[in-house]
């Protein structure tokens, strides 16, 4: 490996000393929020930290559609577009293992995730995520797996990585590993839950335990040394209209537990609609790696339903978007994304569909149908003058950048400006 620090190494060094450094990773393929997320590390200067899930992205396409070498050219094109240099982007893959495959036994569900492992590392992801945690078609059904088999299968994933790492060019990064897993899955709960429990420290030294003594057995010494995180729940989470609140008190063991570990962070999932404040003190007690997604495409469709408000008003009837009426017809069409998720009335499901924290509607905007209506809001309110009374109902920060200078009130700008509301929280909240 290089003599300098990456990122992510530097993050554990400095955590190790006593600072509160985080870094936030996106985990989210829509282009406006990979295009906020870019230029807002261009004015920052920071490490810029993008990663796909084994659902979004895999040698099968995911429900993207992409591979992880596909992945990679979208993401460095749009930095390289923008001006991010190469060295301040960190490509990660989270939830690497047999999830998409998971309904088939373990040797095959196994097999395929090698294969994704394989293609991430050698696509340039850095930040490999070792998660084999769910249950394969004939593992025992009635119980989760035991911690000495997932921290066997992360190590045989984990030896896979190191192999791929070998066929790059000399001097090429070797990967950062994560292990562990968390409730909920890759995707998110299918129900609220009444509470958020916390990870119980014995499950947690269990599990940096077993998988430094599986990675061992396999030889892997080297590679445990770039372990960098443990991923634990700390008690965040998010259903379709309520978010728990981090709770520091709760998390107290959790925080003291990684301080005997000095090569060590935690990662936590599910981060989304945290206050700046709780954010902050996630990354005061050790949570140093902040992974938030739905909270960036919830913005994203705060700012677009917020401009069909617009259009509603400026626009003759016969040539709106019909923004939501597309929506609306294209999640009913298609309802596998959101019907498991999305409980209640008819009225409650409809109001889900639309506004829910859980954001399912995340997976619809590829649509053709829908990308059409939102080209259509766009190129209207591009091609008209919005009356900063409009601007002001509708979308009330930009309202104030506009009227200051620092924002153009151009439909695209507006948008990416109201999702990089939610950067500028984790950029504050990660010191």
């Amino acid at each position: 490996m290089s003599t300098l620090l990456s990122p992510l190494e530097a993050l554990v060094a400095a955590q190790a000393q006593g600072e509160a450094l985080g870094i936030a990773s996106i985990c989210s393929a829509h282009p406006e929020v990979l295009q906020a997320a870019v230029v807002h590390a261009v004015a920052t200067g920071r490490p810029l930290l993008i990663e796909s899930t084994s659902n979004q992205v895999n040698q099968d396409g995911g429900y993207t559609g992409m591979t992880p070498a596909a992945f990679a050219r979208f993401v460095r094109g749009i930095a390289h577009s923008n001006g991010l240099p190469p060295e301040q982007l960190v490509l990660g893959g989270d939830h690497l293992g047999p999830n998409p495959w998971r309904h088939a036994p373990a040797s095959e569900a196994m097999d395929r995730a090698r294969t994704l492992v394989r293609d991430c590392v050698l696509a340039g992801y850095t930040k490999i995520h070792l998660d084999a945690s769910m249950r394969c078609a004939d593992d025992a059904p009635d119980a989760p797996l035991p911690t000495d088999v997932v921290a066997a299968r992360a190590a045989e994933l984990c030896a896979v990585a190191e192999a791929a790492h070998g066929q790059l060019a000399e001097g090429s990064p070797a990967p950062c590993y994560v292990i562990g897993t968390e409730v909920p899955p890759p995707g998110g709960e299918q129900q609220a839950a009444v509470d958020v429990a916390t990870s119980s420290v014995g499950d947690t030294e269990a599990t940096i335990d077993l998988t430094r003594r599986a990675f061992a057995d396999r030889g892997l010494a080297a590679a445990w040394d770039r372990v960098c995180a443990v991923v634990v729940q700390p008690g965040v989470e998010f259903g379709d209209d309520v978010v728990f609140d981090y709770r520091r008190e709760r998390a107290a063991p959790l925080a003291r537990l990684i301080e005997r570990h000095a090569t060590l962070v935690y990662e936590a999932h599910s981060t989304d609609y945290q206050t700046r404040h709780a954010l902050r003190q996630m990354v005061e007690d050790h949570f140093a790696i902040l992974k938030v997604g739905p909270a960036l495409t919830f913005a994203y469709r705060v700012a677009v339903l917020a401009l069909a408000q617009i259009e509603t008003a400026l626009v003759p009837e016969a040539e709106r978007s019909r923004l939501i009426a597309v929506l609306e017809s294209t999640m009913l069409a298609h309802p596998e994304h959101w019907q498991a998720y999305y409980h209640g009335t008819p009225a409650q499901q409809r109001i889900a569909r639309l506004y829910s924290f859980s954001d399912r509607i995340r997976y619809y905007w590829p649509q053709p149908a829908v990308q059409a209506a939102v080209r259509t809001l766009v190129q209207s309110l591009s091609a008209r003058h919005i009356p900063l009374t409009l601007l002001s109902q509708a979308l009330p920060r930009q309202y104030v950048a506009v009227r200051e200078g620092r924002l153009r009130p151009d439909p695209t700008a507006l948008v990416r400006d109201k999702i990089t509301e939610v950067l500028e929280d984790y950029a504050a909240a990660t010191g």
